[in-house]
């Protein structure tokens, strides 16, 4: 059993995959294809947005992000210790300093009430994330920041891309957002490679600048950038995952409804998708004091699963100068120690499912 299933995926749309790379061999435009433009237009119809830019990656969106609004030494930026290191790991590349806040203990998503008292005069930024498939409390977060004087928001929708809040796409939702095409997000590639959201005219600009190398003009380049640009052969697999990807988002929220059914008597904590939202559950996670039991019988069985972030950001050397310790963010601490991932993906069969979720009845019995 796969724990993420890009075969079934794949089998269903070789052919557009096929035609759609072998057009990029035909015309050769590897870098800034015609595919790149093509994706750019068909995610802002998507997402509802005036400005998409293809890029190299999830990470270097955030970091495009945070560049094209000048954030560097001497600034903060308000993100959760409940993520990929990546979320926090460009706030210090950019030279500013991570602040973290928990994570509300239903979504597992940034708590809007930790976020008031966290925020500073030295804040610039605010960086929630979609975990699992779910966007954070994005309304309430927005108007935060407007009322602490207009702080922008940088949306990671890396793992919530294809979900909503209140009907908006994620992706859209903030003054910034981002995603990435890792092969096992909702919408992936077939490498590296991601996407970021702005209606804001100034912004999309100096991002695309930023994203060649600082580049507005051939020979001219009025800011450092980096070299983030998204390859025509990851733009033509995403065009043709694409096409199918809205029945995938209705498949995906099928398989996570049942899941929560079959596990609805077992004693483990799943999913809570915050009224106002819906989930692409990038990953389908239960929290159990029982995860270590649970995982080794999956194990037994052949059935993958992955305990995400067990050590949290703020317990992460790198991140040591912050100065935090164990207690510092509970809620984050208690679902990093507890948060087991099953096997997810619009193509999870519901033989499968129960398989998965008798041996987990069968190993909590046990214990």
């Amino acid at each position: 059993m796969d724990f993420i299933n890009l075969k079934s995926q794949q089998s269903r749309i070789r052919e557009s995959i096929d035609r759609r790379l072998a057009a990029v061999l035909d015309h050769g435009r590897y870098i800034l294809g015609p595919e790149v433009s093509e994706l750019e237009e068909e995610l802002s119809e998507f997402v509802g947005c005036k400005h998409t830019i293809g890029v190299s990656s999830g990470t270097d969106s955030l970091l495009i992000a945070l560049m094209a609004l000048e954030i560097g030494p001497g600034d903060e930026v308000i993100t959760v210790p409940y993520t990929w290191i990546s979320t926090a790991e460009v706030i210090a590349l950019a030279g500013a300093t991570p602040v973290f806040v928990d994570i509300d203990p239903d979504t597992w998503n940034m708590d809007p009430d930790e976020l008031k008292s966290a925020i500073t005069d030295k804040t610039k930024a605010i960086m929630p994330v979609g975990i699992y498939g779910q966007t954070a409390d994005m309304t309430a977060i927005n108007r935060i920041a407007q009322e602490a004087g207009g702080i922008p928001v940088i949306e990671d929708a890396a793992q919530s891309f294809g979900a909503t809040h209140h009907g908006k796409q994620s992706g859209g939702l903030g003054t910034i957002g981002s995603t990435s095409f890792f092969p096992s997000k909702p919408l992936g590639g077939y490498g590296d490679g991601g996407a970021i959201f702005t209606d804001d005219d100034g912004l999309a600009e100096k991002m695309r600048w930023i994203h060649l190398h600082g580049q507005s003009g051939k020979n001219h380049h009025p800011v450092l950038g980096l070299n983030g640009r998204l390859d025509s052969m990851q733009a033509a697999v995403v065009l043709a995952k694409l096409e199918i990807f809205e029945e995938e988002i209705d498949l995906r929220g099928e398989v996570g409804e049942n899941y929560s059914r079959l596990l609805a008597d077992a004693p483990v904590t799943p999913p809570v998708v915050a009224q106002g939202n819906t989930s692409v559950y990038a990953q389908y996670t239960i929290l159990s004091k029982s995860r270590d039991q649970i995982q080794a019988r999956l194990g037994e069985e052949n059935i993958p699963s992955v305990a995400y972030y067990s050590v949290p950001l703020h317990l992460q050397p790198v991140f040591d100068a912050l100065g935090h310790q164990v207690g510092d963010f509970p809620v984050t601490e208690k679902v990093a120690a507890l948060g087991l991932s099953l096997p997810m993906s619009p193509y999870v069969k519901p033989s499968d499912q129960e398989r998965i979720a008798g041996v987990i009845l069968s190993a909590l019995s046990e214990g």
